[in-house]
């Protein structure tokens, strides 16, 4: 089997998709995307394509070490992620050649479904007490919401009390046994991450997500002992290399690569077992499309330390199209009582409808994320 054509879709509202084709016409989807760079990470895959194509597809493991290695410049969110998308598609073309879902290749499965949560808090943490019921109403038994609008380095305290109070709105809202994850995004910076952290203690939160920005790490050493509740990060970690330092530390509870940004499966797969050796739970970021949630599902499925899964459906940037549009199932993904079954077709589990995939990459897209401002005219923290 030869690998002959490399193709990628700008498609709405915010994602890239990838097609490897074969000479055998087994074909494999994958999702290579930055959120806000989509087309930088679609030029990376084109100048990766060079070296693909004409080989055989199975050989994943050599093929990422050569995608990863072979550049004397190597790593970061946008070869990272191309490399992600086209390892997606490999390990899809290698399981329908098999006829197998992607999981049984990887050692089988240790679990049947995964639990998932629902996000409810757009970018400003606004009506997410009614959202939270809403998402509770339909099954789910986990949420996540922003924590808080953009904070200086030393802020008010209205606004600390901001973010208590619409943290407590959705606790009352879902009761004491629904999780709730409050994700700070990496708009709060070390002084008031402290403050923050200590005063969320009593809602007995699931986890504080992005307390810091990953590149400051080093802060975690002075907030974790301030709190009981777990913390979480890693979405803009993109290697084992860069999950190292974190590990090692022993500072975060949960891990949060990307399947789509971290290398793809081969990838994400090391960082996982990599952190069950810490005793560290897994928690796959994905607030993407279905190709990235079945890549994520993939891994789930073989891995112990998973204990619950981010997913898209109906989330706020999703405004021009959701989760289940490209896919030809709409069952593909089974939600059920707060969680969502482990695809079991072969590859990666779903079937895209490439028809449609085509139609909407002639609308494409140009996603930006937002720019804040604080009230002096300095740049915040999105």
């Amino acid at each position: 089997m030869k690998i002959t054509k490399i193709s990628t879709f700008i498609v709405p509202p915010r994602w890239c998709f990838l097609k490897i084709e074969t000479d055998e016409g087994v074909v494999g989807w994958g999702e290579p995307i930055v959120e806000g760079r989509a087309h930088s990470v679609a030029a990376a895959v084109d100048e990766l394509a060079d070296y693909l194509v004409g080989k055989d597809p199975r050989n994943i493991e050599d093929h990422w070490t050569i995608l990863y290695r072979g550049g004397f410049y190597r790593g970061g969110a946008i070869h990272m992620s191309a490399l992600a998308g086209i390892d997606q598609a490999l390990w899809d073309i290698k399981g329908k050649s098999l006829g197998v879902p992607v999981h049984q290749l990887l050692g089988g499965a240790v679990r049947e479904s995964i639990r998932v949560y629902s996000w409810i808090g757009g970018d400003r943490p606004a009506d997410t007490a009614a959202a939270a019921k809403n998402a509770v109403a339909r099954g789910f038994t986990a949420v996540k919401m922003n924590g808080t609008e953009e904070l200086q380095f030393i802020d008010s305290y209205d606004k600390v009390e901001l973010t208590l109070a619409n943290v407590q709105a959705v606790r009352e809202a879902v009761g004491p046994n629904i999780g709730i994850g409050v994700d700070f995004h990496g708009r709060v910076h070390k002084p008031m991450a402290k403050v923050l952290i200590k005063e969320l203690e009593p809602y007995k939160l699931m986890f504080i997500e992005e307390p810091v920005l990953s590149e400051n790490s080093e802060a975690l050493k002075e907030i974790a002992h301030l709190t009981s509740t777990p913390i979480a990060l890693g979405e803009r970690l993109y290697s084992r290399w860069d999950f190292k330092r974190i590990l090692s530390e022993g500072y975060v509870d949960i891990i949060q690569p990307d399947v789509s940004h971290a290398g793809g499966i081969t990838e994400t797969r090391k960082i996982a077992a990599m952190a069950e050796a810490y005793d560290v739970a897994l928690a796959l970021h994905c607030p993407l499309g279905p190709i990235a949630l079945a890549s994520c599902l993939q891994v789930d499925a073989g891995s112990y330390n998973a204990f619950i899964q981010e997913q898209s459906l109906g989330i706020h940037y999703n405004e021009s199209n959701d989760l289940l549009d490209y896919v030809k199932d709409k069952n593909v993904f089974a939600y059920e009582d707060g969680y969502v079954k482990i695809p079991q077709g072969p590859g990666l589990g779903i079937e895209i409808n490439e028809d449609y995939v085509k139609q909407r990459a002639e609308v494409g897209h140009r996603w930006r994320n937002p720019i804040w401002r604080h009230k002096d005219g300095s740049f915040a923290e999105w």
